[in-house]
């Protein structure tokens, strides 16, 4: 069953490296342009995508660290059949905590060849 869920994500984390491929592909020839490339609108949406994607690398993996350790509390005080349940909400934290991590690397470091 972990693997399934790894599965998915991975699934999900190609999905967004394509899409991120593709919206650079559109994007390369508005940044050539030397009227375009030069204004408030394209430098701004830079610096927003660069603070956003830095910002989510601190703060996926404590708002992770946190749903992890709620998801261990009520792990403890379940029964058997809800361990399974609560084991599955940890392990998708984990993979949705690298998942966010890497996305938001992968996009800073692709705005990063812009500045």
């Amino acid at each position: 069953m972990i693997i399934s869920q790894f599965e998915k994500a991975l699934k999900g984390l190609k999905a967004l490296i394509i899409s991120a491929g593709i919206v650079i592909a559109y994007t390369i020839p508005v940044y050539a342009a030397p009227k375009v490339k030069d204004s408030k609108l394209v430098k701004g949406t830079e610096k927003l995508i660069n603070d956003v994607t830095v910002w989510l690398m601190v703060l996926a993996p404590i708002v992770a660290g946190l749903l992890i350790i709620y998801f261990c509390i009520r792990r403890s005080a379940a029964d058997e059949m809800d361990v399974k349940k609560w084991n599955n909400r940890i392990t998708t934290a984990i993979v949705s905590c690298i998942g966010a991590v890497l996305g938001s690397a992968i996009l800073n470091l692709i705005i990063g060849y812009y500045q």
